[in-house]
């Protein structure tokens, strides 16, 4: 066999057999969490213009993304976010919409990272997207939502961790260098606090400001961290952020679910087009966040629609990942019954499993041509209950009970 032939790509991989099962009925759970909201689904390409993932929407860098042209020359990507194609397809056919929608997605993304970090290239996401409402309510109802996807999933012991953009925003106000906000921007993502305090302390800002930033790695933990957080702004950017997360918390409070809350305000985001809230989901059995979201007020507009909104992506793999290591399980739907038949029963088997089909029961129906073990070890294998042996018209066998 050409060994070429059967392997995949580096970063790709084929999903089967139990796997495929079950990650099919965690989509489920999910989706029922999304319904339960009321999220419809929306469906965007899996490939779009380069225009719409560009550096302007804030979205990942060209060099991460998968390109190539079409025909009349136009530059085209596996898309690697699907928030930017949802706020496309909401300025095109919601433009004169002022009402709040709710849309819930699941699809694969795709991301052209170095073969030196491992990791999967191609990954499934689900999440939801919040348009048109600005408001903590909103903030509120999407961070439940992710919760309760969280808790749904089966994981007990997780932390949802909740930033917000505005505290760094307010922070910079007093640079006008741009690469310096963005050199800030990248050791703070990097959790790079030593190069933080050095870069810091050899710019010209006020002293309050550096010492803020010096700190930066202490402002995470429990809700008190935001008087601590708030004692050392005076700037009213930053003061704002505090007081839309003491909302925002009071709003889960409401839901009763402040007990998977925790804060970090030096968290930031790769996604440029991230305004206010951000937050990620974290559990043991994976490095990566298997949840990430946040707010993000501008990005519709740059499709042409004025339009605050806030949303989430599960990423289904990490989530997965996590699951497995911490030995939490997960139902797969299986077939109910196997009906195997020799040449001279096909007349009484077929309209047999027929029968029972249209009575809601999944059945695998076999002509029968090995021994009756292989069968009920293929049974046995995959969590298959009824195993029936049809020998003549008249003669019908349980094989699950020796019959």
């Amino acid at each position: 066999m050409n060994q070429k032939r059967v392997h995949t790509p580096e970063g790709v991989r084929d999903i089967y057999g139990l796997e495929c099962k079950k990650r099919l009925r965690l989509k489920d759970k999910l989706n029922h969490v999304f319904a339960l909201y009321g999220y419809e689904n929306i469906i965007t390409p899996t490939f779009e213009f380069f225009d719409i993932f560009n550096s302007e929407k804030g979205t990942v860098s060209s060099k991460e993304m998968y390109k190539f042209f079409d025909r009349e020359g136009n530059t085209l990507v596996l898309r690697p976010d699907i928030t930017p194609s949802v706020a496309r397809c909401v300025a095109k056919y919601y433009d004169s919409e002022e009402r709040n929608l709710r849309f819930a997605y699941t699809g694969n993304v795709f991301l052209n990272n170095s073969s030196y970090q491992l990791k999967l290239k191609e990954t499934c996401q689900m999440g939801a997207e919040l348009i048109n409402d600005p408001s903590s309510h909103g903030d509120g109802e999407i961070i439940a939502m992710a919760l309760d996807c969280c808790l749904n999933a089966g994981l007990k012991d997780f932390r949802l961790t909740i930033g917000q953009v505005e505290y760094f925003q307010g922070l910079v106000e007093c640079i006008e260098d741009e690469d310096v906000k963005e050199q800030l921007r990248e050791l703070i993502i990097n959790k790079n606090f030593f190069g933080l305090i050095e870069f810091v302390e050899s710019l010209d800002i006020p002293q309050a400001v550096k010492d803020v930033f010096i700190q930066f790695n202490e402002l995470n933990g429990d809700v008190d961290i935001l008087d601590k957080a708030d004692a050392l702004v005076s700037n009213e950017t930053s003061k704002r952020a505090i007081r839309k997360l003491r909302k925002v918390y009071r709003m889960l409070q409401v839901y009763g679910l402040e007990q998977y809350i925790s804060f970090d305000l030096g968290m930031l985001s790769r996604h440029n087009y991230y305004t206010g809230v951000i937050f990620k989901a974290y559990t043991y059995g994976t490095g990566d966040a298997v949840l990430k979201g946040g707010r993000y007020d501008n990005l519709i507009e740059q499709f042409g629609k004025k339009a605050p909104s806030i949303g989430f992506a599960i990423v289904l793999d990490s989530l997965m990942m996590a699951m497995e290591r911490q030995k939490i399980e997960m139902e797969a739907d299986s077939t109910d019954m196997l009906i195997i038949y020799e040449e001279a029963a096909m007349e009484a088997a077929i309209p047999a499993a027929a029968g029972y089909r249209k009575k809601g029961k999944a059945v695998i129906l076999e002509k029968k041509d090995r021994n009756l073990e292989d069968y009920i070890a293929m049974a046995s294998d995959q969590s298959i209950g009824c195993v029936l042996y049809y020998e003549t018209g008249d003669s019908v066998r349980d094989l699950t009970k020796g019959q």
